[in-house]
């Protein structure tokens, strides 16, 4: 019974020992050597049913087996397929990622999902795709062998409001080089979106290649405006090539010319309704903070950074508000840096991100309110008010711990001696008479009369030249305003930054009487105030880097269509803690 007994005790150990070794060799094996994660995505959604798309399967790690695409036969045709992988070392640690692509075109319209596909025993994330019915009836000329079409979403957007303009070139024949023409629409912010995608359709029983194009339109005056027609010149590599010019040239060409229908868009201005103080546009917005630290448990002497973001979709960075709030206590003492903008550009438009950070050093114990912050944004999808909030921090802050012993109470010094230079001179002052004293006092009255004379005569005399200057030259030339502008556009267009800076101290000298560009930059707001400081940086630091001169006329555009927008609306009861 006891040789027994030592024999399961032997084996328990000896299994104990073989659990643990193959614990220690999971936890030590790399991560895509483990069961790996399989997304699912699709490069446009929604499709024509007559339109090939793209499927993207990307797993984390080595799935199980080879994925059986079988159950995608169902409700989509499989045109072709590939496979890629790689693997990254970050900081020790293995990262292998593999992806398959399939080119795919559904069989039918109608709310259709990809199913879930076996990777062995890994499995792949179901996805719904909008399928929608071809475009059989499109009035086009099936003997065309390249054609152009725009459109643009919505026709009927609000004042500095997202547009999507996308061009699709259809084409049947091979293109050797072409070139077309950037959309253009005056007073509006312009900017190329995600990179080009590339499908098949077949149109009225023709096969055509499409080339996708998007770009964000932000129109920054109401009213009626006009897309002018895009062009495309394109060389054509010809079929019917004799055998003398293939032998001696690699391709024969011909030039072909097509061109797009303008688009008319009827631009409204905000609406009555807005009560904000400054009109944000957006699809969506997100106000967010963070804190480096524990708020409730701050010491005197030591920083804490809060940093506040904006992210809005469907809008330019300069659109978004500043964040920082001033504090009203001098106990803490606020050090904001630089805000950090971002635009990131998607197949739906902009997404719109502006980050800041503020230290704040408490110099003294207590309690501490920071006021709300409120960004009021009009929501373009539900076309109603909104407000992104944070509500009240309070902030709790406790004395500074230290280790050295408390300063030894200070005795009282003995009063000094005066010299007997010092003495005489004491004697003197107080020896004076009554008469002497009177004296003093009515020079120094006279004095000051005489000096406060001259300062009223000098300050009238100034104000009476300003108002003269004012009266013969009148208020500030809008015909030499349009002319700086015009420089401005064309110095930004050519990124020549010394052109941009005299261009933008004219302006400054002609609005607001500024002498320099850190002058002008603080009547501007803050994405244009960032941009005439970086270029200011450029020209007189030690960066020399090429300046790229579009979004300093982008910021330019935005700030002057607001200020038009906040002298015309209505201004009402100033809000609490403006932003």
């Amino acid at each position: 019974m006891m040789n027994r007994i030592k024999v399961i005790s032997s084996l328990c150990r000896v299994n104990r020992r073989l659990l643990l070794s193959v614990l220690v060799v999971v936890m030590l094996m790399p991560e895509w050597l483990l069961a790996a994660q399989i997304s699912t995505s699709v490069d446009r959604d929604p499709v024509s049913v007559d339109d090939s798309f793209q499927i993207m399967f990307v797993a984390n790690g080595s799935p199980d087996d080879d994925p059986d695409f079988s159950p995608l036969e169902q409700d989509f045709s499989i045109l072709s397929r590939s496979q890629a992988s790689s693997v990254s070392l970050v900081n020790g640690k293995a990262s292998k990622t593999m992806r398959w692509t399939l080119d795919v075109m559904a069989k039918h319209a109608g709310a259709l999902v990809i199913p879930a596909i076996k990777f062995g025993d890994d499995t792949s994330e179901a996805l719904p795709v909008k399928v929608i019915a071809g475009a059989t009836d499109k009035a086009v000329d099936t003997n065309a062998d390249l054609f152009m079409e725009v459109e643009a979403t919505p026709e009927s957007p609000y004042l500095q409001a997202q547009v999507l303009y996308t061009m699709r070139l259809y084409t049947r024949v091979e293109i050797a080089q072409a070139r077309l023409n950037e959309p253009e629409l005056a007073d509006a912010v312009i900017e190329k979106l995600a990179e080009d995608s590339n499908f098949n359709t077949r149109i009225n029983g023709v096969d055509y290649s499409v080339t996708e194009r998007k770009y964000a339109l932000f129109p920054q005056k109401s009213g009626t405006l006009t897309i002018k027609p895009l062009v495309l010149t394109a060389d054509v590599l010809a079929n019917n090539r004799t055998m003398f010019n293939s032998f001696f040239n690699s391709s024969v060409t011909r030039t072909k010319r097509v061109e797009s229908k303008p688009i008319t868009l009827d631009v409204k201005p905000a609406p009555a309704t807005f009560t904000g103080a400054h009109w944000l546009p957006a699809e969506q917005l997100e106000l967010t903070e963070q804190w480096s630290g524990d708020i409730t448990q701050m010491k005197v002497g030591e920083p804490l950074t809060r940093t506040l973001t904006v992210r809005a979709k469907a809008a330019t960075v300069g659109q978004l508000p500043e964040l920082s709030v001033a504090t009203a206590h001098d106990a803490l003492k606020s050090y904001p840096d630089q805000p950090v903008l971002q635009e990131q550009k998607n197949a739906d438009g902009l997404l719109a991100i502006r980050e800041e950070k503020i230290a704040l050093m408490p110099s003294k114990a207590g309690t501490y309110q920071l006021p709300a912050i409120e960004i009021p944004w009009f929501n373009t999808q539900t076309q109603k008010m909104a407000v992104a909030k944070i509500p009240e921090t309070t902030l709790t802050v406790t004395a500074a711990v230290t280790s050295q012993p408390p300063p030894a109470p200070v005795s009282a010094a003995p009063a000094a001696t005066p010299k007997p230079a010092e003495a005489t001179a004491i004697n003197q002052a107080q020896t004076q008479t009554p008469a002497q004293s009177a004296s003093w006092m009515w020079v120094s009255l006279f004095l000051a009369l005489g000096w406060l004379i001259t300062v009223v005569y000098f300050l009238s005399s100034r104000g009476s030249a300003k108002k003269q200057a004012a009266k013969d030259q009148g208020e500030p030339d809008q015909v030499r305003i349009k002319e700086i502008v015009s420089r401005l556009k064309q110095a930004c267009a050519n990124n020549d930054a010394v052109a941009a800076k005299n261009a933008l101290l004219d302006w400054g000298k002609q609005q607001f009487d500024a002498a320099n560009l850190g002058a002008v930059a603080g009547f501007c707001e803050a994405r244009l105030r960032d941009e005439i400081l970086s270029l200011n940086q450029l020209l007189y630091g030690k960066d020399t880097a090429q300046w790229q001169g579009k979004k300093l006329f982008q910021a330019f555009s935005e700030n002057n269509a607001r200020k038009k927008i906040t002298g015309a609306q209505d201004t009402g009861l100033e809000p609490l803690f403006r932003l």
